[in-house]
């Protein structure tokens, strides 16, 4: 019997909708459904194959397409959502399972600059203005002051992201840039340290994977992508409660570290480490959470993050390039969980090699993440083209 939990699963489709700032004509319902018909085209399947869903709104797709009785998983924020598909192709629920999601229309009635989601009515939110740029803004800020961290390490971080954006013909942003370090340190200060191009944008758009069983990958129409880790942390409710670098957990640990055991456990789990990686396909809400992030992932030391993405490390053709298709900063901030699943999506198209823009030459090993500090969870997945 094979030791690899996930030896048996594979990720072989995969789908993007277009991605706008309004998808006129569109609502969630209709840009689930073509990113989910998009990702089983791109596997080479029928919807008539899948016997497993994932997703709050992917119940629908099964009616749908009268396609059950089948597993049925409700899990829907990123990759904790693909990990529960793949845990139930492990262990012989499912074969083959749909995950698909998206956010458009009515999901952003309100057209205000700030994601709907970022404004619960909570006695921290309300009353106080705590929204998510300023969340993440104290996680930051507090990183600032204990490492000296530079706010041109900040800088040099969206700009790098942003530009890979600027380049790509998909991102919502396309075209916008280039953007230099001293360009996002000259826009407006929204939380500091944040400048406004320090943020994600607001967008809409749909994304969907297919998992599928090693035998039923084999007949898949592109080389399946295997999952070779990943886990999830968590440690409070996200967007509720004014978050501190400080606040204990178990083992010592504090909350400005999160993701340092999900990555533990996920390299662990692939019995690799991070020299490995070849590419980074980080989340990136705001662009400090990429510097936490190396260091959380143990790619650098406490402290020295700023010194790694100034080194020039996540650059394209840089040792780590980094949230290769522009990110949340420039690609796409998409409804409902889009956003989360946005990462391993591109790490799929990076180890294909089908990647239009900022392709990591034979790249073997992409990290994936969602989450951060702010929200006060990370998650982290790692693929491979080799199976586990």
């Amino acid at each position: 019997m094979a030791s690899h939990p996930f030896h048996d699963v594979a990720i072989v489709g995969v789908h993007n909708t277009a991605q706008a700032r309004v998808l006129e004509g569109q609502d969630a319902r209709s840009i689930t459904l073509e990113a989910a018909l998009g990702a089983l085209d791109d596997a080479g399947f029928a919807a008539a194959d899948v016997d497993g869903v994932v997703g709050p709104t992917t119940a629908d797709f099964l009616y749908q397409s009268r396609g059950g009785p089948m597993w049925r998983s409700t899990s829907g924020f990123g990759i904790p959502a693909l990990l529960d598909g793949a845990m139930a192709i492990a262990c012989g629920l499912a074969s083959v399972v749909l995950y698909a999601t998206g956010g458009a229309g009515s999901y952003r009635a309100d057209r205000s600059a700030t994601a709907p989601w970022t404004r619960p009515t909570n006695e921290f939110v309300l009353p106080f203005g705590m929204f998510t740029a300023a969340e993440f803004a104290l996680m930051a800020r507090r990183h600032m002051h204990v490492h000296g961290t530079p706010p041109e390490a900040l800088a040099h971080v969206a700009a790098t992201i942003r530009n890979n954006g600027h380049v790509n013909p998909a991102a919502v942003f396309s075209g916008r840039g280039p953007y230099t370090a001293q360009d996002v340190l000259d826009s407006r200060m929204v939380a500091d340290p944040f400048h406004l191009l320090d943020c994600a944008i607001n967008s809409e758009g749909g994304a969907a994977l297919v998992l599928a069983r090693a035998d039923r990958a084999a007949t898949a129409a592109k080389a399946p992508v295997w999952i070779l880790g990943g886990a999830t942390d968590h440690v409070g409710p996200a967007y509720q409660h004014p978050p501190s670098w400080d606040l204990p957990g178990r083992d010592g640990s504090v909350a400005g570290w999160v993701g340092r055991r999900a990555a533990g456990q996920s390299f662990a789990m692939a019995g690799l480490g991070p020299d490995d990686v070849d590419a980074c396909e980080f989340y990136d809400p705001f662009s400090f959470e990429i510097i936490r992030q190396f260091e959380a992932f143990g790619f650098c030391a406490e402290g020295e993050g700023a010194d790694l993405v100034l080194s020039g490390a996540i650059d394209p053709g840089g040792r780590w390039p980094v949230t290769t298709d522009g990110g949340l900063l420039s690609f796409s901030h998409g409804g409902g969980a889009v956003q989360m699943v946005q990462r391993v999506i591109r790490g799929v198209q990076q180890l294909r090699g089908e990647c239009a823009t900022m392709q990591v030459p034979s790249a073997e090993v992409a990290m994936c993440s969602g989450g951060g500090s702010g929200a006060l969870f990370n998650d982290v997945m790692l693929l491979g083209k080799e199976r586990p």
